[in-house]
């Protein structure tokens, strides 16, 4: 029987037939030939994996906003008379920022005043005609004890026109009622026509000057304020923080950042306000810090670099930061065992100097590859050595 080898193994054949052939020395055929060696284990520096109580900071973005902000509009219609203060001015709680003129506000005041008077005097005159009335009343009722004086008819007519001056009395004293709250609404609407600051502040914007006309608007979105007011004694330190971290949040806590005008500086924040809602879009929850300004070195709308401080309640496991390496899709480190690489995809928390926080398929003491790379590949026969310079 013909049996045929496939042209590796023939190639193979040849190729010792050759060396036969052509050594000086007898070779014998029937004497089994060994392959080569097989390749050596890959040398690889390892670290074991480490539980620790790890407390660390995040570098989050910020913004700083004004503590209060409110755009001024005018609340009645008219025309600006006096506008005493620009961008830049320092203002204070109730001082006057402008003034506007409508001549038509002050005639309907006027009028008001002039029908208040007026249900004054119908109460006056009501009040007076109830006392004369009752007065001849009780005369009548006197004098009706002695028989056949007066007669009963007279009596009865004297008690009824009591009786309607009463209700005549109280109707005009409703509509006293009314015309003085007609009036005190002109005046209220009246005194709009002074512009005053709500609360201490610097004006930022001034959009109006003398001459213009004025008014109240229902569309605020298209809406230009007469001026906007913003505290900058007092600001608010926004700061996204990742869900992550949440828990660690501590109100009252101390938090220092820094702007880029003060690049060598640090500020300190105290943690106030908590929404206690992530929000679904980015997956982070505001947090205000009260910021004390009074030096004005910080300028609202400023971004700034926060240090936020971390804490976990229980223990984390760490490697070195080298050791987490990536390909196209995940994080992962290599771990040893049984003296074969084997991948283990992790995802990355906290970091502190050189160490990181991992979360994934390891254990503390698990030997992972002090530096990960995608080259060295699964299933990879190596040999370990321990890093010399483990702490």
């Amino acid at each position: 029987m013909i049996q045929f080898k496939s042209p590796k193994s023939l190639t193979y054949s040849l190729v010792l037939m050759a060396g036969c052939a052509g050594a000086s020395v007898g070779c014998n055929k029937n004497e089994p030939v060994h392959a080569a060696d097989p390749e050596k284990p890959q040398q690889v520096t390892v670290r074991p994996v480490v539980e620790r109580q790890l407390q660390a900071s995040l570098t989050l973005p910020a913004e700083l906003v004004p503590f209060e902000v409110v755009a001024i509009y005018p609340k009645a219609t008219g025309f600006v008379q006096r506008i005493g203060v620009d961008r830049g001015s320092r203002v204070h709680k109730g001082q006057v920022l402008a003034r506007l003129t409508a001549p038509e506000l002050d005639a309907r005041r006027a009028q008001s005043q002039a029908q208040f008077q007026n249900a004054q005097s119908q109460l006056g005159a009501a009040q007076a005609k109830l006392a004369s009335d009752e007065a001849t009343s009780n005369h009548l009722q006197e004098a009706a004890k002695t028989p056949g004086v007066v007669a009963g008819n007279d009596l009865i007519v004297a008690e009824k026109t009591v009786e309607a001056d009463r209700a005549n009395v109280k109707a005009s004293e409703e509509h006293v009622n009314a015309a003085r709250q007609a009036l005190g609404s002109e005046t209220a609407i009246q005194q709009y026509l002074r512009v005053t600051a709500p609360f201490d502040g610097v004006i930022t914007e001034r959009n109006v000057h003398p001459g213009a006309l004025v008014g109240p608007s229902t569309d605020s979105a298209t809406a230009v304020p007469m001026l906007r007011l913003e505290t900058i004694d007092h600001l608010r330190l926004v700061v996204p923080v990742p869900q992550a971290y949440v828990s660690s949040i501590v109100k009252g806590q101390n938090v220092e950042f820094m702007v880029p005008a003060f690049p060598n500086r640090k500020f300190t924040g105290t943690i106030a306000r908590i929404s206690d809602a992530v929000a679904q879009e980015t997956r982070t929850m505001p947090v205000e810090l009260d910021v004390d300004n009074r030096n004005h070195l910080l300028t609202p709308g400023t971004y700034a670099q926060v240090q936020w401080p971390v804490h976990r309640s229980g223990k984390s496991l760490v490697v070195l930061k080298t050791a987490i390496a990536s390909d196209l899709e995940h994080s992962f480190v290599i771990r040893v065992k049984n003296n074969k690489a084997e991948w283990v995809y992790v995802q990355a928390g906290l970091t502190k100097d050189d160490l990181v926080e991992v979360f994934g398929d390891l254990h503390a003491g698990d030997l992972v590859v002090v530096r990960g790379t995608d080259e060295l590949r699964p299933d990879t026969r190596v040999a370990a050595l321990h890093d010399s310079g483990q702490k």
